[in-house]
Order: C-alpha cells, then structure tokens, then sequence
C-alpha cells in the first residue's frame, strides 16, 4: 500500500542524480559481463561504455536548468554543474575513442579499462555537482584511485608502473591536505555544506579559517596540476599510455577546475580576499612555469604536460577575478582548451609505425610533405594554444584577461600577455620543424578514433570565431548559477 507514495516520493529526489545512476548502474553491468566472458568482452565492453557515457551526456544536457538539490542537500544540479559534466562526459568519450588502436597494437587490450575510466568520470561528476566538502572528498578520492590504477595500465612497461606510483603516492599527500584544510573548516564554521559556510563566514574569518583555506587551496591545485603541485605531471604524463595522458589532459582537468569554483566562488565567496592572493600566486607561477620550463623540453608529452600546467594558470586568472565574468572566463577557457588538447593528442596518437611510437619534436619534421592534413590540424592546435586570433584560443585568453582587468587586476593580465608571448616559442617551433625541416619516413594513416576527435575538434579551434555567441551565452548562464 506504501510502496507507491514512497517511490514517487524517491524518484524526484534522486532525478538530479540520474546521469551518475545511469553510469553507476551501467559500469556493474559491464563489470559483470567482462567477469563472465574475460578477454572476448573487450570490444563489447568499450562499445558499452562508450554508449553509457553518451546517455548520460544527452540527460546532462536534457535536464533543467533551474537549481535543484538532493541528498540532504550535499549534491546539486545547476546550470555550472551541467556545462562542467558535458565536458567531462565529451573527455571521457574521446579518451575511449583514441584509446581502442593503441592498446590492441600494444597488446594491452583489457576490459578493465574502459570501466575504469567510466568510474573515474563519476567520481568527476561528483566533484562537479559536490555541495558539500564531504561529497566533495568523495568525488574527487572515486577519481583519483581510478586514476592511479590507469595510469599503470601498462604493467610491462616500467615508465607506466612508475607513473602510476608515483602519482599515487603524491595523490594521496594532496588528499591529506585537502582533507587536513576540510576539517579546520569544519571545525571553525561547524558545518560542510557550503552554503552553511558561507553563512558562517558571515560572521567574519579567524586564522583557523584561513589556514584551512590554505590547505583546501594545495589540495585543489594538485588536482588541477597548478604551480607548486605540478611536480608529477610531466612525469605521470611521459610514462603513462598516450591515451592515459590524453585522458589525464582533459576531463579530470575539466572537474578539477569546476572543484575550485565550486570551492573558491560558492563556500568562500565571502573571503574572497583571503583566497585571492592564493590564486593570483598559482596563476603567475603556472604560467610562468609552464611557459619557460617546456621550452628545453624535446618529448611531445613532457611539452603537453607543461602545457597543461600553463593552461590552467591561464584559467585561473578568471577565478583570481572572483565575479560573474571571471567564471564565465573560465567555463570559455575550459571548453576551448578541451578541444585543443584532445586534437593534439589525437594527432600525437597518429606517429606510429606498426607498435612503434613516436614522441618526440623531431619526429614531426618534414610532416607537412609527408601527412599535409594533420601537419595543417596540429598547426592549428599549435596557433590556437599560442593564442593567436582568430583561432578559438586567442578568444579563450581575451575572456579571462577581460574579466581580470574589470575587476581591477591589471597586473595579472599583463603577464599572462607576456608568459603568452613566451610559449609562443615552443608551439611556433613544432610548426617550424613540421614545415621547414627535410622529412622523415611517413607515418600510417591515423586511427578511425583518432580522426573523428581530430575532426571535432579542429572545427571547434578553427571555425569558433565565426559564431562565439552560443558558448558565450551558456558560459554566461552556468557563471551566473553561482552568484
């Protein structure tokens, strides 16, 4: 007689929950079925996941914009947590797509993999969607054990094996400290969900407060690989599989930056003179950093990572602005620099021979004469992280530098300009010895996988100057949610 009240009554409140149920309900049954059929259930079990995670990409984008919160108040759905989640789930689904031609030509091809990352890109999605600290912890510890475990996937390789302790075991101090700086929150404002920080926060903020800020702020940055945590990310990124480090490049960056707003410009937004200085200091050193240090750097993944570090300086330049505009910044950044990261590393993916890889810069040479089309796309890449109009990234930078100089940060924008302008020089030199050095052997053609992402993504990096109005119009809405 109940059962029908009490289920009614369940199913509204677990709707803003149904992406992450569909993916969790999905990965036990891919489990399951790669358990009872082993190795023949590969195939199956990439298709499976690969289906799984475009459902809940196509609910991600169906659901309401309006706010709705679940679980006590601990899980929310926004228009901020949608866009974030949509990038995660698009990061996601390339990884799958570039990954399937590597592992069979390495022979390393598992169903466990692909389940992994589909559990790593739930425990993202409650990062995104995290409206508490301990929903928050819980999110961010599925994610990363995930991603110990795929960044070690290639268990006869010791580069792999190496990346993945290594990560691990630096993952697991930064999840001390987050932890640490979560309960001195905890302890000083009496609760973990945000709002009732920010209502604490009300009151005013001791040195408890701000040393828990402190903590919290190293333990996001090791997740966004920001200066000073960035220790590990050129290596995991060089000894990882080439599609673990494509993955590693985008969707977990996607949900490590909606982290830091989430944290930053929800919990905090009332100090935020407190974690201002915090942010401005990882954005210079990120820039800086990754500017100058990829310019000695000869292997294609170690550049990326210094990349990747770079890019998220730049990035945290609009939360550093702590407004409405800044977020919206950041949401444009984010989405353009997926889309740059994921067409490189799927031209990255294409240098092979047989089961030889290639990796490093003069490796690219001559590529224009060899492969012109690819040669054409990464250049693209290249232009665009450089910043270079009218290509996506020149777009990306103008709208955190907009926002910061708005808000009255001059400085920080005036070198993010000039750390631009350095690593202006390691992009325009691919593009050199792609184009002006004598060629090498041909390389195979690039993967089906590969190519749909390159595609995708070079119409996004290309052609974005011509209708810029659309995404700036959801960054805007998912900006807004939060203030």
């Amino acid at each position: 007689m109940n059962a029908a009240p009490t289920l009614h009554a369940v199913l509204p409140t677990l709707s803003p929950l149904l992406p992450e149920l569909i993916l969790g309900i999905g990965v036990l049954a891919l489990i399951l079925f790669g358990a009872f059929r082993g190795e023949r259930s590969t195939e199956g079990v990439n298709v499976g996941a690969l289906i799984l995670l475009i459902v809940a990409l196509f609910v991600v984008v169906t659901q309401p914009t309006h706010r709705v919160t679940t679980l006590n108040g601990a899980f929310i759905s926004d228009a901020f947590s949608r866009v974030m989640k949509a990038l995660i789930l698009l990061g996601s689904s390339a990884t799958i797509l570039l990954s399937r031609d590597y592992f069979q030509r390495e022979r390393i091809d598992r169903f466990e993999y692909p389940i992994l990352v589909v559990l790593c890109t739930i425990g993202m999605m409650v990062m995104a969607s995290a409206n508490d600290l301990i929903s928050l912890y819980l999110g961010l510890e599925l994610q990363s054990l995930a991603a110990y475990v795929i960044a070690a996937f290639h268990r006869d390789d010791l580069k792999s094996t190496e990346a993945g302790l290594k990560y691990f075991v630096l993952g697991a101090l930064s999840s001390g400290m987050l932890l640490y700086g979560s309960s001195l929150i905890y302890g000083f404002t009496g609760t973990v969900s945000f709002p009732g920080i920010v209502s604490a926060l009300h009151a005013g903020s001791g040195f408890g407060i701000v040393l828990g800020i402190v903590f919290v702020a190293a333990g996001v940055a090791f997740k966004m690989s920001a200066v000073p945590f960035h220790m590990w990310t050129p290596d995991v990124y060089e000894g990882s599989p080439t599609p673990v480090t494509a993955f590693f490049a985008s969707a977990p960056k996607m949900a490590a930056v909606a982290m830091s707003v989430r944290v930053f410009a929800g919990a905090f937004q009332d100090v935020a003179a407190i974690w201002q200085q915090i942010i401005i200091f990882i954005a210079i050193a990120s820039m800086a950093l990754g500017s100058f240090a990829a310019i000695g750097q000869r292997n294609l993944k170690r550049l990326m990572a210094y990349s990747s570090i770079g890019n998220i300086g730049y990035a945290l330049i609009g939360l550093a602005a702590a407004k409405e505009d800044g977020v919206r910044g950041v949401v444009i950044y984010m989405v353009i620099y997926l889309a740059m990261t994921l067409g490189a590393f799927a031209i990255i993916l294409s240098l092979r021979r047989g089961r030889q890889m290639f990796e490093s810069i003069d490796d690219l040479a001559g590529l224009s004469r060899t492969h012109p089309v690819l040669a054409f796309c990464l250049a693209m890449m290249m232009f665009s992280l450089a910043g270079i109009p009218p290509l996506a990234g020149f777009f990306a930078k103008f709208y955190v530098f907009a926002a910061a100089i708005k808000e009255g940060l001059v400085t920080l924008a005036v070198i993010g300009v000039v750390t631009s302008v350095v690593g202006a020089f390691y992009y325009l030199r691919l593009v050199k010895v792609m184009y002006f050095d004598e060629p090498q052997a041909g390389y195979e053609r690039i993967p089906p996988g590969s190519a749909i992402v390159l595609g995708l993504s070079s119409v996004v990096v290309i052609l974005f100057w011509l209708a810029p109005a659309p995404l700036v119009a959801v960054a805007g809405a998912a900006a807004k949610a939060l203030y």
